[in-house]
Order: structure tokens, then C-alpha cells, then sequence
């Protein structure tokens, strides 16, 4: 069996003190996530982080930075994911539009009102990336070489 890690993006996408996550249905469960998804053929890492954000959460995000880099092994099936965190401005809602299978909701939640959910994060990615990301600058989008 060959070992092949599985490139993920999400994104960090703060307003006014409050995250966009994604409430999805994961093994009949509700669980937060930031919106996230897995790179698709022929697009670049950027691209695939604004697809997924309008995809689950109906809005328009403006990419400004690099959040970290992340190496995850999911216990529950042993696979590894390569998550690359942007962090990205709203820029404009789409209520009317449709979110991906498995997404129940998107929702703004504060650092807090998700620190207090623990149970029902989707990784302990969801809070490690919401905490890189308030410890500082992410690094400039210029990091990915497209």
C-alpha cells in the first residue's frame, strides 16, 4: 500500500471578533470546521481555498495571508492531511445560495462560544488555526509559489 497524504486548505475568516465555520455532518455528528476542503486537479492553493469558503459558507472571502501549514493524521481512518490555513476578509454574502452535501449551516461564532463546544469540533485543527492565526501576522500569500 502506497502512503499519500491528501492536501487540504481551510480558512480563517474573521469579523469583528467573530470566525465563519462550517457546521457539518461528519459520522451522523454535527461538528464545527473551518471551511475546508481538499485541493482539486488543476487548481492552485488559492483558488481552492475561495472555492471551498463560497462552496460551504455562500460567501465571497478576499485571501490576505497565510495562516500555517499543518500535518494531520485523522485517528478515525489513519489517514494523513496537508492543511494549509489561509486567513481571508468576507467581502460579500450569497444567502440564497446553496452549500455543499454534509453542510448544515454556516455560522459565526466567537473564539469562546467554540473553546466552550470543544466536543463538537471536527479536529483540534479548528482551534489550533483560530489560535495561530490571533497570535500574529499570518505569513504573506507570497509564501505559496503558485
Amino acid at each position: 500500500m502506497r502512503w499519500q497524504p491528501h492536501v487540504t486548505v481551510a480558512t480563517i475568516v474573521e469579523d469583528q471578533g467573530r470566525f465563519l465555520l462550517v457546521e457539518e455532518e461528519i459520522a451522523g455528528q454535527l461538528v464545527f470546521n473551518q471551511p475546508a476542503g481538499h485541493l482539486e486537479a488543476n487548481e492552485t492553493l488559492r483558488e481552492a481555498a475561495i472555492r471551498e469558503t463560497l462552496e460551504e459558507t455562500g460567501w465571497d472571502v478576499a485571501l490576505t495571508g497565510v495562516v500555517g501549514i499543518y500535518l494531520y493524521t485523522a485517528p478515525s481512518n489513519g489517514v494523513t492531511y496537508q492543511r494549509i490555513c489561509f486567513s481571508a476578509d468576507p467581502v460579500r454574502h450569497h444567502p440564497q445560495r446553496p452549500l455543499d452535501t454534509g453542510i448544515h449551516a454556516a455560522r459565526w461564532l466567537s473564539r469562546d462560544e467554540l473553546a466552550a463546544q470543544s466536543e463538537r469540533w471536527r479536529s483540534h485543527l479548528v482551534m489550533r488555526c483560530i489560535d495561530d492565526y490571533l497570535a500574529g501576522s499570518p505569513y504573506p500569500l507570497a509564501v505559496i509559489r503558485e
